[in-house]
């Protein structure tokens, strides 16, 4: 999946496949991330948000399936 850097001081890149509805993070760790069924319209608005990290913690973690890839 190809995945856009962000400025972030806990999340490195994101990215999004609209056809699975999968969302892909990669931590500064290196951890690499996916969460599903993710809505698109909620990649929008974390690929724009402020502050990645706190969009992440709000709106992300603990509310969708996970599987870490790297």
């Amino acid at each position: 999946m190809d995945r856009k850097n962000v400025d972030s001081s806990m999340i490195r890149s994101i990215g999004y496949d609209s056809g699975s509805s999968t969302l892909e993070v990669e931590f500064n760790s290196g951890a690499v991330w996916q969460y599903f069924d993710f809505p698109e319209s909620l990649w929008y608005e974390f690929e724009s948000a402020a502050s990645h990290g706190k969009f992440f913690h709000r709106e992300i973690k603990n509310q969708y399936s996970e599987s870490r890839v790297a």
